[in-house]
């Protein structure tokens, strides 16, 4: 496969730019699999700074499940227009609201959770681990709210197409594939007759 060829794959696997994949695969030795891990890191690394930056554009995506018993409102933000007019982003947002429709999480991140929820989760809980030493009760607790939010939060929760990643890191992956912050704001699921 000719440089061309290398470079052109990877620009479309990441959406990197021409400079980073020519400066990537320089680092990697001209290894294509080594340079798309060059440019994953580098993204992540992207990703945190770019977690700060305002998100005011964005798109309200829709979506009624077959049958229409079941339909979800989605608020999904980025920076720009630009980027809230392509492709990726709107696949991003109808993935989400076809998730939203399936999962039924509760609350896009576990910071939504209200107080007293968790406190009530939390005594639960501290019932069922009733009689184990104080450290393990503990372990037991904290392990099964990290479980409840994986249920009820959006953002903890397996993806229903690829139970292998979790929105979050979806999310992450467009972030670092379209160059932009990418929040959820807020959702709705509405199921008939409820």
């Amino acid at each position: 496969m000719s440089d061309n060829n290398i470079i052109k794959d990877i620009r479309e696997l990441t959406g990197a730019g021409l400079m980073d994949i020519k400066d990537a695969l320089t680092e990697a030795g001209e290894d294509k699999e080594k340079a798309l891990e060059i440019l994953r890191k580098k993204g992540l690394a992207k990703l945190s700074k770019k977690a700060d930056r305002s998100a005011k554009e964005g798109i309200i995506e829709s979506y009624i499940h077959a049958g229409g018993r079941v339909g979800v409102l989605l608020e999904i933000n980025c920076e720009t227009d630009f980027v809230a007019r392509t492709d990726d982003f709107k696949q991003l947002a109808k993935d989400l609201a076809l998730h939203i429709a399936a999962a039924n999480p509760l609350y896009v991140s576990s910071a939504d959770v209200p107080a007293e929820v968790i406190e009530k989760e939390r005594e639960i809980y501290k019932e069922q681990a009733q009689g184990k030493p104080d450290d393990v009760a503990e372990k037991m607790i904290e392990g099964k709210l990290v479980k409840y939010f994986e249920e009820v939060c959006l953002l903890d929760q397996p993806f229903v197409r690829d139970p292998d990643k979790k929105i979050n890191q979806l999310i992450a992956d467009s972030v670092a594939k379209m160059g932009e912050n990418v929040q959820v704001r807020r959702f709705a699921r509405f199921v008939l007759g409820s």
